[in-house]
């Protein structure tokens, strides 16, 4: 299996690491070194770090403003809100991609929101959640993600050519 795929967004080809998983508002997820697990303390739990997609982050174009409305830690649920990002192209809520505890934030995304738009993978994720076992299992494997990327693209297109209705 390959490290990674690319979608093809028009004339954009959009990668994605086939190691991540994905949620379905277009956010990836890694698992991060959780000290509690490592001590032995509490194995149930995985805290994973999330950032926007190259699909999302090409939609989004040019992010300038990135708000959170959650401070770690926090309690979030599943699509509850969480914060806001402005770019060239939107203003958009974020939703939480799975139910947690927020535990962290990125400052330095939070202060540079071009990191985003530079290293969507890398320097500009946005937060880490720590989740129950079974609160991760709504998280896809690239390959669902794929296919869900068909269907939004489907729809993303309607969108821009103004149909959406149709």
């Amino acid at each position: 299996m390959s490290d990674s795929f690319t979608f093809a967004m028009g004339e954009f080809d959009a990668t994605f690491p086939s190691n991540y998983r994905y949620a379905k508002n277009h956010m990836w997820a890694l698992p991060v070194a959780d000290p509690n697990v490592a001590s032995g303390t509490d194995s149930t739990q995985t805290t994973f770090r999330f950032g926007l997609t190259a699909y999302a982050v090409r939609l989004l174009q040019d992010v300038y403003f990135l708000d959170w409305t959650v401070e770690a830690p926090s309690p979030v649920k599943l699509r509850g809100e969480i914060g806001s990002i402005e770019s060239k192209k939107a203003e958009s809520d974020l939703f939480s991609p799975v139910a947690g505890l927020l535990t962290k934030i990125n400052a330095a995304a939070l202060d540079d929101p071009a990191l985003i738009n530079a290293d969507p993978y890398g320097t500009g994720w946005l937060l880490e959640i720590q989740c129950e076992a079974g609160d991760s299992d709504i998280l896809l494997t690239a390959d669902q993600y794929a296919q869900h990327l068909e269907e939004a693209w489907q729809v993303a297109q309607r969108t821009i050519k103004g149909q959406a209705n149709q």
